[in-house]
C-alpha cells in the first residue's frame, strides 16, 4: 500500500483550493463538508474539471455530425483493443455474486430498507433516483458515513431502523459528467456533480470501506465515450494516491445508458481494465439517448414508449452485445431496471406486476446475464427466485454459449408498433407528474404502478419531440388518424393539466409545483432544438 499524500503536500498552497459553499445551510453540512473534504473536492476539480468540459464540447460536436446524417460506430482508432487478448482484473470477493441489486434514493430510511432488502447489492443512487437538492445530497454523504461506521439507524414515532446483518454491499452512484454542483464552487465556478459526489464518499469512507473488503464500489452513469471513461480512471489512479490505497481498489461497474457508449463497450472495459468489474443495461436511459443521439433521422422513429421492449430489436441486440463483450473480456454482464411495484388494493394488478418481474428476469438470465435490478424490496424475492432458478453458480462469465454475433446495424433497428393518443397523453401525465416530484425533492417517484426516476421524463419528452420533428402519425382514441402537430399537442396537454387539477386540488396542484413542471414539460418538449438533457434548466430552478 502507498503512504498517503497530505493536503500539505499538494502542488497548490491550502488556502487557494480549498472549495467554497455558496448554498443555504443544510443539515450535516458541517460534518460532511469540513476543510479537509473541501480541500480534496477543490484539487479533484482543478486537476480533472478541465478535461470534463472538453469531453461535454466533444458530445456537442459529435451530435452535430450525427443531425447531419452521420451515423453511431465503432472506432477506427481503437481496432487494436477489440482485436486484442486481454481481460479485466477479477472482482472482489464482494461482488463476485451480483445476482439481484437493488436501487434507490439516498434518503436514509430507503436506504436502511434497500440494504436489509435480501439483495445481494445496493446501489445508493445520487443521479436518477434522488432530486439533487443541496439537502438531498448532504444527507446522503452523511449516510453513507453513518453506513460505513455502522451507525446507519433512524428513529420515528412509530418505529427504529436500523442495518441488519448481511445487509447488502453497497454501490454508489454519483451524478453524470455534464452536472454540477451549484452549492459549492471552485474557484468562483460551480465544480462538476460528479467529483463532488465521488470526493465525498472517498475521502470519508474509501478507506474504511477497503479495509474489510465492503467497497469502495461504484456505478458510472450516462458515459457516451471511452475518453469520458478513461477520465474516470485518471480521477481513480489520483485518488487511490492521495488516500494511501492500492491502485485498483476502486471497483465501478458502467451503466450503458448511451447509444455511442454501446459502440465502444470494449474500450470502456479496457481503459478501466484495473478498476471495473461490469457493465450494466441501463434500459430507461437507453431509450431515451436512442431517440436524441437518432433524432434528426426519419426512420428511427419509436412507438409508444409501452411497446419499446427489451425482448426485441435494438433493446434486444443491445442487451446480447453487452453480454457477449462482458463474458469476452471476464466481466459481469448486468441486467436491467424492473420498474414494477407492488400494487395494493388490487390482487389482479398486483399478480400481473409480479408476473412482469419475473419474466423479465427469466429473459435475462436466460440469455445470460449475471445479475439485474429491482426497484423495490418487495420484488427482490421473486428477481432472485428466478436468477436461482436458472443460474447454479455466482455468474455465467465462463459458460459457454452458441449466439450469434451482434451487429453493429443490430443496434439501430428500431422498434415498430404505433403511435396512439393514449400514448402521448400519458407522455405528458407521467412527464408533468414525475417533474413535480422532482422539484419537490423526490427523486423515486411510484407512478401507475411503476417506480420512475429522471429517465422517464427524458423519455416522455423526447418522444413527443420526435414525434413532432417528424410529423408522425397518432391513432387516435376514436380510431382515426392524425399528424403529430403543435396543435395536437396543444389540445391533449390542456386536457391532461385540467384532470391534473381536478384530481388534485387547486392548492395541492400548486404546492406540489405542478404548474412549473408543466411549463418545463412543454418548453423541452416542444423547442426547436432537443435540449440534452431535461434536468438541466430544472436543477436551475429546482430550489429558485
Amino acid at each position: 500500500m502507498t503512504a498517503p499524500i497530505s493536503p500539505e503536500t499538494t502542488s497548490i498552497p491550502r488556502h487557494r483550493v480549498l472549495a467554497k459553499v455558496v448554498g443555504s445551510a443544510v443539515p450535516e453540512m458541517d460534518r460532511v463538508l469540513t476543510p479537509d473534504a473541501l480541500l480534496f473536492l477543490a484539487d479533484l476539480e482543478r486537476r480533472f474539471g478541465p478535461q470534463r468540459k472538453i469531453l461535454l464540447s466533444d458530445r456537442l460536436l459529435r451530435q452535430d455530425r450525427f443531425d447531419d446524417g452521420e451515423l453511431p460506430s465503432v472506432p477506427l482508432e481503437t481496432q487494436h483493443i477489440r482485436n486484442g487478448a486481454w481481460e479485466v482484473d477479477p472482482a472482489p470477493k464482494a461482488l463476485i455474486d451480483r445476482r439481484v441489486e437493488i436501487t434507490g434514493p439516498v434518503s436514509r430510511k430507503m436506504m436502511i430498507n434497500a440494504f436489509n432488502s435480501g439483495a445481494t447489492q445496493f446501489m445508493a443512487d445520487f443521479e436518477d433516483a434522488s432530486s439533487p437538492t443541496f439537502a438531498n445530497m448532504v444527507e446522503g454523504q452523511a449516510n453513507l458515513i453513518d453506513y460505513t461506521n455502522g451507525a446507519l439507524t433512524l428513529k420515528t414515532d412509530k418505529k427504529t431502523y436500523a442495518v441488519g446483518e448481511n445487509p447488502a454491499t453497497l454501490l454508489v452512484r454519483p451524478r453524470g459528467w455534464h452536472l454540477e454542483e451549484k452549492n459549492v464552487t471552485v474557484d468562483g465556478k460551480p465544480m462538476s456533480a460528479s467529483l463532488f459526489d465521488f470526493g465525498l464518499h472517498m475521502f470519508h469512507n474509501g478507506a474504511a470501506l477497503a479495509k474489510d473488503g465492503r467497497g469502495p464500489f461504484f456505478y458510472l452513469p450516462k458515459l457516451e465515450s471511452y475518453q469520458e471513461a478513461r477520465l474516470w480512471n485518471d480521477v481513480f489512479n489520483f485518488t487511490q494516491a492521495v488516500l494511501g490505497l492500492d491502485n485498483g481498489t476502486i471497483k465501478v461497474t458502467v451503466l450503458i445508458e448511451t447509444l455511442t457508449a454501446a459502440y465502444q463497450m470494449e474500450e470502456i472495459l479496457y481503459v478501466l481494465r484495473r478498476h471495473i468489474t461490469g457493465l450494466n443495461c441501463g434500459r430507461w436511459d437507453y431509450i431515451f439517448s436512442y431517440i436524441k443521439t437518432l433524432r434528426n433521422h426519419k426512420q428511427f422513429i419509436l412507438p409508444d414508449r409501452a411497446q419499446v421492449g427489451m425482448d426485441r430489436d435494438f433493446l434486444r441486440a443491445y442487451s446480447l452485445r453487452l453480454i457477449e463483450t462482458c463474458h469476452r473480456r471476464g466481466a459481469h454482464a448486468m441486467g436491467g431496471m424492473a420498474a414494477q411495484i407492488p400494487v395494493k388494493n388490487d390482487d389482479a394488478a398486483n399478480d400481473a406486476a409480479f408476473a412482469k418481474i419475473k419474466a423479465d428476469k427469466e429473459r435475462e438470465v436466460r440469455a445470460g446475464h449475471d445479475g439485474t435490478w429491482v426497484a423495490h424490496p418487495a420484488m427482490v424475492a421473486a428477481a432472485k427466485e428466478t436468477f436461482d432458478a436458472h443460474m447454479s453458480g455466482k455468474h455465467q462469465i465462463t459458460k459457454q454459449r452458441q449466439s450469434p454475433r451482434i451487429s453493429d446495424d443490430a443496434l439501430l433497428e428500431p422498434h415498430t408498433g404505433t403511435i396512439t393518443e393514449a400514448g402521448l397523453r400519458t407522455n405528458i401525465e407521467v412527464g408533468i407528474r414525475y417533474i413535480a416530484a422532482w422539484l419537490c425533492g423526490r427523486g423515486a417517484v411510484p407512478i401507475h404502478g411503476l417506480m420512475e426516476d429522471a429517465a422517464t421524463a427524458e423519455i416522455s419528452r423526447a418522444q413527443i419531440w420526435q414525434w413532432l420533428r417528424h410529423g408522425a402519425e397518432v391513432q387516435l382514441e376514436d380510431g382515426s388518424k392524425e399528424r403529430m402537430s403543435s396543435a395536437l399537442y396543444t389540445r391533449t396537454f390542456d386536457s391532461v393539466f385540467a384532470a391534473l387539477q381536478t384530481e388534485l386540488g387547486r392548492d395541492a396542484f400548486i404546492e406540489g409545483r405542478f404548474p412549473e413542471a408543466a411549463r418545463l414539460f412543454t418548453q423541452t418538449a416542444t423547442s426547436a432544438d432537443l435540449p440534452e438533457f431535461l434536468t438541466i434548466p430544472a436543477y436551475a430552478i429546482l430550489e429558485a
